[in-house]
């Protein structure tokens, strides 16, 4: 490089695949250095990359879409792969650059090799800087009046809420000024991220529509058309009614400030009541994030250590039928079909799976999930663990193991028609609201007449649901006993 030359800032992107209201990109733009985008396929277990195959599938599509959108602003995203810190001397050595800028990830693994990361570069005379973005507040900013972490998600909401609206969303800049030499860029298809045979995900292009112009189109048809009545009619697995920007925001294809600000000023037209229930899923993936960030083994053990001694069942044929969709629980099945077909599951119908799961079959929630984190587009280290433990009664804040759905009655309250289990168990189609949700009480000529023939065409129920529930809290009444006892 000639002497006086402009020096070069590294963008590092991670898990913020966007130019809107990306911290780390408007402190490089204003620093006036050139910039060098840079995405790195890490070698380890870091927060950066995909959790699962069908995250993989976004990834590939939202990386495309950045590359586009540095495209036309007359640059490129350079992908590399392998461990981070030599990934970033290697560009360095090869650009002269002086300075490396990034958004903060907060998953354990990430937040160590980060540290790391910015030690090293900083013996080597680099600037090292990170960012907030990911969050509403890092996670370390909101805890108790004793300093403590906090442990119920209503106290959490409370001071989330008095702390002040958040600070506003910063526009991407208009012209960006990147560097008109960069690094060889890897092929992103070397990567193989998109399946090939079969090719499961392709049905996935029919729901969503990856990258940053999808997320600000999905979160502008979300408030215009469905923020009003979000609070009645987000339980309702058949209607059109919740945002389902959370596999963007998993990848950070749009912030929670941005998303968060859409909500601003909309009383004249908007209920309150619907902008603060909105406001609360936002806020819970921000306690998600919280939990992780002190707790950060919130995937692998149970927050609430007497749940150590329960003892699961396990059942490998069990799992595998309810991973098909083949419980003979039509709302059960039909939330595991559409998240095969689609990689993505309503919210109320996750929490009827994930309860069936856990306390039907008694199968240990770390294996639910596993599963949801490879196969759901929007996997989150903090949202699916800290869910998971909700719903198994092991979490912060969680629901009482004792609660344990009915997949019948959830079933007959949330989709009374049978619009939503007709989707996705075609099988059942023709069984009318009646029986679509039971099946297996349908007199046979109510099943001949819709064409199913049970333990065939449809399974029968795999356990008896009551049977079930008595086991369960069985087993739930000895740790508590054992616990007493200690």
């Amino acid at each position: 490089m000639a002497a006086g030359e402009t020096k070069l800032v590294i963008l590092w992107f991670r898990k913020d695949l966007r130019l809107d209201d990306n911290q780390a990109l408007g402190a490089a733009h204003r620093s006036g250095r050139p910039i060098i985008p840079l995405y790195i396929r890490e070698s380890t277990a870091a927060g950066t990359g995909p959790l699962g195959a069908a995250q993989a599938w976004w990834l590939h599509h939202s990386l495309e879409a950045l590359d586009m959108s540095l495209r036309k602003r007359q640059g490129r995203l350079v992908l590399a792969s392998g461990e981070a810190l030599e990934v970033l001397r290697g560009v360095i050595r090869k650009s002269s650059a002086d300075a490396v800028y990034w958004n903060r990830r907060y998953d354990p693994s990430g937040m160590s090799i980060d540290v790391r990361i910015k030690a090293e570069l900083e013996k080597q005379g680099i600037e090292a800087r990170s960012f907030t973005g990911q969050l509403l507040h890092d996670p370390c900013r909101l805890v108790t009046g004793k300093g403590t972490p906090y442990r119920v998600y209503t106290p959490f909401w409370r001071v989330l809420e008095s702390a002040g609206e958040p600070e506003l969303p910063r526009d991407a800049p208009a012209e960006l000024k990147l560097a008109s030499r960069l690094p060889v860029s890897e092929a992103l298809n070397t990567w193989k991220l998109l399946p090939a045979k079969p090719d499961w995900a392709s049905d996935f292009s029919e729901l969503w529509t990856p990258g940053e112009q999808g997320a600000q189109e999905r979160l502008s048809g979300f408030v215009d058309d469905m923020l009003g009545g979000y609070r009645d009619n987000r339980d309702y697995p058949a209607k059109r009614a919740t945002s389902m920007l959370s596999p963007h925001l998993a990848l950070g294809e749009i912030s929670a400030a941005r998303i968060w600000d859409a909500t601003r000023g909309l009383s004249k037209r908007v209920p309150a009541a619907d902008i603060v229930h909105f406001r609360k899923e936002i806020a819970w993936r921000e306690f998600s994030y919280h939990l992780l960030y002190h707790f950060p083994r919130l995937a692998s053990a149970n927050w609430n250590e007497r749940f150590d001694g329960f003892e699961w069942r396990n059942d490998d044929d069990e799992f595998r039928a309810w991973r098909r969709g083949m419980t003979g629980y039509p709302i059960v099945d039909a939330g595991m079909r559409q998240l095969r077909r689609h990689g993505w599951m309503h919210n109320r119908v996750r929490m009827i799976a994930a309860s069936f799961l856990v306390k039907d079959l008694l199968i240990d929630w770390r294996c639910g999930e596993a599963w949801f984190r490879d196969t759901l587009v929007d996997a989150d280290p903090a949202n699916n663990a800290a869910s998971w433990q909700w719903v198994a009664g092991s979490g912060a804040d969680a629901s009482p193991f004792f609660r344990i759905f009915n997949p019948v009655l959830q079933g007959e309250t949330f989709d009374p028609e049978g619009d939503y289990v007709g989707a996705y168990v075609p099988e059942l189609r023709r069984l009318g609201p009646k029986y679509i949700h039971r099946p297996f009480e349908a007199p046979k000529r109510v099943l001949d007449a819709a064409g199913i023939i049970l333990g065939h065409t449809y399974p029968a129920p795999m356990v008896d649901h009551g049977s079930a529930r008595n086991r369960a809290l069985a087993a739930y009444d000895a740790i508590r006993a054992a616990s007493r006892t200690l």
